[in-house]
């Protein structure tokens, strides 16, 4: 008698199991995941597949980014307003620009990680925030920025010129600590190249004459 007593549950399974249904497919329907946000992981599968392939285009990338921060200007000087908007953008794009600019490892927190002197061996510059991911939230922020200034409710009332002096003397004091801190342990955020010596790393094969001129 315990074994013929079942939960509600149960009792629904097995009558519409009992209704022409396999015990695969309604196994199979206990599983599935909701269709929207299947959807929506498989549309956000397909454009990370797009944005990965471009990560060789370098300038092409850049240059849209260009563009697509052109059209943010036009759109605010059409407007006269969105200041707000601007300033908040102005503010996340240093913050990345910071990023690209340090070193994945810092010198003063972590101990030297960076060459000090010209006989060490050569390693190149790893930065914080990679260039592809800069590029990616800068051009990101930037979209966002354009769609916000198509909703009045963001066009917040603002004196932009007290704005825009905090902003560039934000920008100032922020290179400036950036710029000090390169000084300080010697490095450049860019990597040229391995140092070569020129004449001083070519063999010279003994008893070897030179050319008659």
């Amino acid at each position: 008698l315990a074994q013929e007593l079942r939960s509600p549950s149960t009792l629904s399974r097995t009558f519409w199991c009992s209704c022409g249904r396999t015990r695969e497919l309604c196994s199979g329907m206990e599983n599935d995941e909701p269709p929207l946000e299947g959807k929506l992981e498989k549309i956000a599968r397909t454009a990370q597949h797009y944005i990965d392939k471009t990560t060789i285009w370098v300038k092409s990338r850049w240059a849209t980014f260009v563009l697509l921060l052109a059209l943010y200007a036009l759109r605010i000087y059409i407007r006269r307003g969105f200041f707000i908007i601007t300033y908040g953008l102005g503010i996340y794009q240093l913050n990345l620009l910071i990023g690209f600019l340090s070193p994945a490892v810092d010198p003063e927190s972590d101990g030297p990680v960076l060459p000090t002197a010209d006989r060490e061996e050569y390693r190149p510059f790893s930065r914080k925030l990679p260039e592809f991911k800069f590029w990616f939230g800068a051009s990101r922020a930037v979209l966002i920025a354009i769609c916000m200034t198509f909703f009045d409710l963001f066009d917040l009332p603002v004196f932009w010129p007290i704005l825009l002096v905090y902003f560039i003397l934000l920008v100032v004091l922020t290179m400036k600590d950036r710029i000090k801190h390169m000084m300080k342990h010697n490095y450049v955020p860019f990597s040229l190249g391995k140092q070569t010596y020129g004449d001083l790393t070519k063999v010279k094969v003994p008893g070897e004459k030179k050319d008659a001129k």
